[in-house]
């Protein structure tokens, strides 16, 4: 694991800020997270990005707290983010990889529209996601097998959000790159 402390820090605030009920400061941790994860692409990194930011949109959501299973899945999750956060502490990273692929085991055992509901929104989380590491300059390919999305769901989302035509993300034509080359062998 890379950036252990950061990740612990997070996993930390967003455990106090889910009993908060906190979700825009949920949502500002897994965007930390995601600057971490465009430099290291450590995929224990991007996992606690992703978790976060659907954790994020799932407590923003009101409604989902009548829906039959909901008590379950929010002590669930508060117990594996304890667990994540100790096996952290103890350098078991082996068990906390463990324990994230429970938080997100805890979705299947949901029933009906939550289980559908928190589903739809771990997918539209990894695609999110996906789009940020993009943007932060990882190849839509990489970043498309870093968070097991396809290319078409990854191109898509970023096309309808504008990220290609950001400042930041256009290329040189052909001229500017001969230009530049040249200049650096000068």
């Amino acid at each position: 694991m890379k950036e252990e402390e950061n990740v612990l820090r997070i996993l930390r605030e967003t455990r106090t800020a889910i009993e908060k009920k906190d979700s825009f400061m949920i949502k500002s941790l897994s965007n930390q997270t995601v600057n971490t994860s465009s430099l290291t692409q450590d995929p224990d990194n991007i996992a606690v990005a992703v978790i976060v930011y659907s954790l994020s949109k799932i407590i923003e959501r009101q409604d989902y707290k009548q829906l039959p299973g909901w008590k379950k899945f929010y002590t669930n999750i508060l117990l594996y983010m304890d667990k994540s956060i100790k096996d952290i502490e103890n350098k078991n990273y082996e068990m906390f990889r463990e324990d994230f692929k429970m938080i997100r085991g805890s979705i299947e055992n949901l029933s009906g529209k939550l289980k559908k509901y928190i589903k739809e929104v771990l997918r539209n989380a990894e695609i999110n996601k996906a789009s940020r590491l993009y943007e932060h300059g990882i190849s839509m390919e990489q970043t498309a097998n870093l968070l097991g999305v396809t290319l078409y769901e990854l191109a898509d989302y970023v096309g309808r959000t504008g990220i290609p035509d950001a400042p930041e993300n256009k290329t040189m034509n052909t001229k500017e790159r001969i230009k530049l080359a040249m200049e650096m062998f000068q």
